[in-house]
């Protein structure tokens, strides 16, 4: 793209007031004001996937966006207060599909995918605007203006490194545009260009910052906090063994084991009964990662440790996963009699997995289990 210059000229009254600023701050009188931005990115010169025009308010990053990409500039989707989000995804886009781009933008709460867009929290619409713009952009590229302005800063570093995984992954294009630095390390752009100083940078993938997590034993009351963000029921049962992960001693995300009398005869084992990460912590594989390592844990007690899931993006992870061995294809599961999960499963898709990854060492292993969270 070739070197631009951008001029903005608006009319200014000379009235009183604007003449005695103008005298006590020693300003031009002028009947016109004038703004000049010079714009050099030279984006056509390798192949990219994500930009990043980042800088302080007024410094031109909104204008240079609509004049550069304005026929990509998305500005937000009318939405029907009375319908799901997901009815507002082109048609043309399979369920399946859809619920996989909504989980890797990390919009992964099923009970959440049925509400209205006015309803959900503001970083639930952030991912959903974006999963829509992707689903919509085909080969072109996604230019979002104010990106992270809305929500939290920790909600824009996690949402960040999920969308940056998630364009990656598709192979498509998204320029942010923003006046926050700190999404920086998190969305991992191959170029940025600050129109405050002119300054365009290529590069390199470094990967987004480490995310490191504290896991602690839980009672089982503590699942109230995580209950009506789980995919398929709030209930969970007493004699649950329970995990829950922390990051910077914030609660993110929870885990609960039962033993798995079905499978005595090959052993002592546990299967995995209720799986959650918080929504704004969704998206870089918190919930995957307190799963793996509570099955590792198991593994070093020396358990056989289990898997039965129906999320779809839970399925096609554990499936390419090194950990995981698929047990149980996925297929409709049949009524149980005696199981209350089974039979909540009923006529509904799902797969079974056992842990097959590398033990957690014995004594760590014990540590773990009893150590409580104050």
């Amino acid at each position: 793209m070739p070197k631009l210059d951008f001029v903005r000229e608006c009319p200014v009254e000379q009235t009183a007031r604007v003449l005695q600023l103008a005298g006590m701050f020693d300003l031009p009188a002028t009947k016109v004001s004038r703004t000049e931005w010079q714009a050099n990115l030279p984006i056509e010169q390798k192949p990219w996937n994500i930009g990043l025009i980042v800088g302080p308010s007024g410094c031109g990053k909104s204008t240079l966006a609509r004049e550069m990409f304005g026929k990509f500039l998305c500005n937000g989707f009318k939405w029907d207060a009375r319908k799901s989000i997901v009815d507002g995804f082109p048609s043309a886009l399979g369920i399946k599909d859809l619920t996989l781009l909504l989980s890797s933008v990390g919009f992964s709460s099923p009970p959440s995918w049925l509400r209205p867009f006015q309803v959900l929290s503001n970083g639930e619409q952030f991912r959903v605007t974006i999963a829509r713009a992707l689903a919509e952009a085909g080969p072109a590229p996604v230019v979002i203006d104010e990106f992270t302005s809305v929500v939290d800063r920790t909600v824009a570093k996690i949402g960040s490194a999920a969308v940056a995984k998630t364009i990656r992954k598709r192979g498509q294009k998204l320029i942010a545009v923003t006046c926050h630095y700190d999404v920086l390390d998190w969305l991992q752009p191959d170029w940025v260009f600050q129109p405050a100083t002119g300054e365009f940078n290529w590069r390199s993938l470094q990967g987004r910052p480490p995310i490191r997590l504290k896991i602690c034993r839980v009672p089982y009351t503590t699942w109230e906090i995580f209950k009506r963000h789980h995919y398929l029921t709030a209930s969970i049962h007493k004699a649950s063994t329970c995990f829950m992960a922390f990051w910077d001693e914030t609660p993110v995300a929870f885990d609960a084991w039962l033993t798995f009398y079905g499978r005595l005869k090959y052993g002592q084992a546990k299967r995995g009964h209720r799986t959650v990460c918080l929504p704004d912590y969704q998206g870089v594989g918190i919930g995957n990662a307190l799963f793996t390592f509570c099955a590792s844990l198991w593994s070093g007690l020396g358990y056989r440790a289990f898997s039965n899931t129906g999320h779809p993006a839970e399925i096609a992870r554990r499936v390419h996963s090194d950990v995981w061995r698929l047990t149980r294809a996925p297929a409709r599961t049949a009524r149980g009699k005696h199981s209350v999960d089974v039979a909540r499963a009923y006529n509904r898709l799902t797969a079974s997995f056992e842990y097959c990854g590398a033990p957690l060492d014995k004594a760590e292993a014990e540590r773990c289990l009893n150590a409580w969270a104050v």
